[in-house]
C-alpha cells in the first residue's frame, strides 16, 4: 500500500508538471501587434493647430473648442460599479457584441492617468501591457488610454498624470479628456494655454481621437473635419471611424460620474463602429466621450486580472491570444486625498482628509474661525479672524513685517537714519542721536557736546606736543646758555690782550 501511494503521488506530481509548464511558458509569450487600427497615415498625431478646431464648429458652439461637466463626489456610494454588456447591435450587420461598462463616482479622487509600467515610462518609450501597469499602482480597474508611436513606441498627444505633466502636444492635439484640479471634467479640444493653465491645473489629461459625444449629440462628422485637414488622410480617418473592431472610449453621464466603455472585437470580423459607440453611450445616458486607443490595443482588467478577449495572437505559440503592450493607462484606485497630505492640516483616512480643529473644506485647505483662535489680537468672523492694526496671520499672532504697520499691515513705515517703526502705530524709534517725527534730525544737545569737545581738544596739548615743546624749550636753554658762556669768554679774553699792550707801549716810552 505504501509503494501504491508513493507511484500515485509520483504520478500526480508529473501530471501537476505537465500543467504548469504551459502557463509558465506563457510568461514568455508578447502580441504580434497584428490588429493595428491606425487613425492616419502618419500614425496617430493630428496634423494642425488648435485654431483649426474652432474654425470646423457649428456656429451655436462659437469659439469654444471644450465641453466641461462638474464630477460627482458621492463620497457614501462605493468607489465605482461596472457591469458587462452582451448586447445585439442592429444594422447592415446584426451581431451579438460584449464589453464592460465601467460608472467611476468620485473621479477626483479615484481615476489617474498612468505612464506604462509607472513613472517615467513615457520618458524611456515604454510599453507594457494594462494588466502590468494596473497591477503595480493598485488599480481597481484599468484600461488603455492614449495612442503611442507605432514605430518608436513613445506615447503621444497631452499626458498629465497626476498632477505631473508628462508630454506636452504644444498645442496640436486631438480629443482630450481630462480632469482639473477642482474636479471639473473636459472633454474636447484644448489650445496649449489650456493644457498650462495654472489657476485650475489638470490633475489628469490624455489624448484621443474622435470626439464622440458633445452635448449629448453624436460629434464624429464635425470631427472627422477638425482632426483631419487631408483629403487623403480624411478618407483613411473616415476607414478608422468605420471599422469593426474592439473599441475603448471614455466620457460622463448626466450626473457627474465618469464612464469608462470597452468594448471586445476584431477588426473587420466583429466589435463595433464609432458610429454605433457614439449611439450605444448615448443610449445610455453618457453627454461627452472622445474614443481612446482601440484595435489591439483594448485590455480591460479587473485587480489586476485580464478580462477582456484580446485580438491579437500570441508567438510563438500562435493557438493563444496574447494583450498588446500599450502606452498610457486609466486605473480607477481607492479614494485618494487631494492633495495627500490634506495641506499640513488634517490626515488622510480612506481618501477623505480629516481637518485639524480650526480648519475645514475637502483638502482642509480652509481656516474655520472661533474666539479662542483668533487670540487677544484679532475679531472672530464669519469669514475668519480679522486681527487688529499692527498684527496678522490666520490666528492674529504674527506682528507686521519689518518696515509695515497698521491696518492689515498694507501701510509703510517711513522712518530715516536706521530707524525702525511701531507695528500698531507707526511711530519711528530713533537711533540714538536723532530725532524729529521720522528720524531725519541730529539732537542739539549732541551737537553742542561735539562742539565743546572739539574746542577742549583744540586747547589742551596732547602728550605728544607737550613733549617736542619741552625738547624745544630744553634746546633754546642750551643755546641761550653756551651763548652766555661764550660771550663772558670772549670779554676775558679782550680785556687781557689790551692790558698787555698797554704795558709794552709804557715801556717802551721809559
Amino acid at each position: 500500500m505504501a509503494t501504491h501511494s508513493a507511484s500515485r503521488r509520483i504520478v500526480w506530481l508529473v501530471l501537476l508538471c505537465i500543467q504548469i509548464w504551459p502557463l509558465d511558458s506563457k510568461l514568455a509569450w508578447f502580441s504580434t501587434d497584428e490588429d493595428a487600427v491606425t487613425p492616419n497615415t502618419q500614425g496617430h498625431d493630428p496634423s494642425h493647430p488648435h485654431r483649426h478646431f474652432s474654425n470646423c464648429q457649428h456656429i451655436v458652439q462659437g469659439r469654444r473648442t471644450y465641453e466641461t461637466w462638474p464630477s460627482s463626489r458621492q463620497n457614501s456610494l462605493p468607489v465605482s460599479e461596472s457591469t458587462v454588456f452582451i448586447s445585439n447591435i442592429p444594422g447592415g450587420k446584426p451581431r451579438w457584441v460584449q464589453g464592460h461598462m465601467t460608472f467611476v463616482h468620485d473621479p477626483l479622487r479615484t481615476v489617474s492617468v498612468l505612464e506604462p509600467g509607472g513613472p517615467g515610462g513615457c520618458k524611456r518609450n515604454h510599453r507594457v501591457t494594462v494588466q502590468e501597469t494596473a497591477e503595480t499602482a493598485g488599480c481597481l480597474y484599468a484600461m488603455n488610454a492614449g495612442f503611442f508611436n507605432t514605430t518608436t513606441d513613445g506615447c503621444l498627444g497631452n499626458i498629465v498624470s497626476d498632477g505631473r505633466l508628462v508630454r506636452d502636444g504644444r498645442g496640436v492635439q486631438n480629443a482630450q479628456f481630462g480632469i482639473r484640479r477642482d474636479g471639473t471634467l473636459v472633454f474636447g479640444y484644448l489650445s496649449q494655454e489650456d493644457v498650462l493653465d495654472q489657476l485650475n491645473p489638470f490633475v489628469q489629461l490624455v489624448s484621443g481621437v474622435i470626439w464622440l459625444l458633445r452635448d449629448g449629440e453624436i460629434n464624429i462628422n464635425q470631427s472627422l473635419k477638425a482632426e483631419c485637414n487631408k483629403l487623403v488622410d480624411r478618407e483613411v480617418f473616415r476607414d478608422f471611424v468605420d471599422l469593426l473592431s474592439a473599441r475603448t472610449a471614455v466620457g460622463h453621464d448626466a450626473e457627474g460620474n465618469l464612464v469608462l466603455f470597452h468594448v471586445d472585437g476584431q477588426t473587420n470580423e466583429r466589435g463595433m463602429d464609432l458610429w454605433e459607440v457614439a449611439e450605444f453611450l448615448k443610449k445610455n445616458g453618457v453627454i461627452n466621450a472622445i474614443n481612446l486607443d482601440g484595435g489591439g490595443s483594448s485590455s480591460f482588467v479587473i485587480n489586476g486580472t485580464l478580462v477582456s478577449y484580446p485580438p491579437d495572437i500570441c508567438k510563438p505559440d500562435s493557438r493563444w491570444r496574447c494583450a498588446r503592450p500599450v502606452s498610457t493607462v486609466l486605473c480607477v484606485h481607492q479614494r485618494r486625498c487631494q492633495p495627500a497630505n490634506c495641506n499640513g492640516h488634517g490626515k488622510c483616512v480612506d481618501g477623505h482628509c480629516r481637518c485639524q480643529d480650526g480648519w475645514q473644506g475637502d483638502a482642509c485647505d480652509s481656516f474655520v474661525c472661533h474666539p479662542a483662535a483668533c487670540g487677544p489680537h484679532g475679531v472672530c468672523t464669519p469669514g475668519g479672524c480679522v486681527c487688529d492694526a499692527g498684527w496678522r496671520g490666520k490666528s492674529c499672532s504674527k506682528k507686521c513685517l519689518p518696515g509695515y504697520y497698521g491696518v492689515f499691515c498694507r501701510q509703510i513705515c517711513i522712518c530715516f537714519n536706521g530707524a525702525s517703526c511701531n507695528h500698531v502705530s507707526g511711530r519711528c524709534r530713533c537711533l540714538p542721536g536723532f530725532h524729529g517725527n521720522f528720524c531725519q534730525c541730529l539732537v542739539e544737545k549732541m551737537i553742542t557736546l561735539q562742539t565743546q569737545q572739539e574746542d577742549a581738544h583744540r586747547d589742551t596739548l596732547s602728550p605728544s606736543e607737550q613733549t617736542w615743546l619741552i625738547i624745544t624749550l630744553a634746546l633754546a636753554l642750551f643755546l641761550l646758555t653756551r651763548l652766555t658762556l661764550h660771550s663772558h669768554w670772549v670779554r676775558r679774553r679782550w680785556c687781557s690782550c689790551s692790558y698787555s699792550f698797554s704795558q709794552l707801549t709804557l715801556s717802551d716810552v721809559s
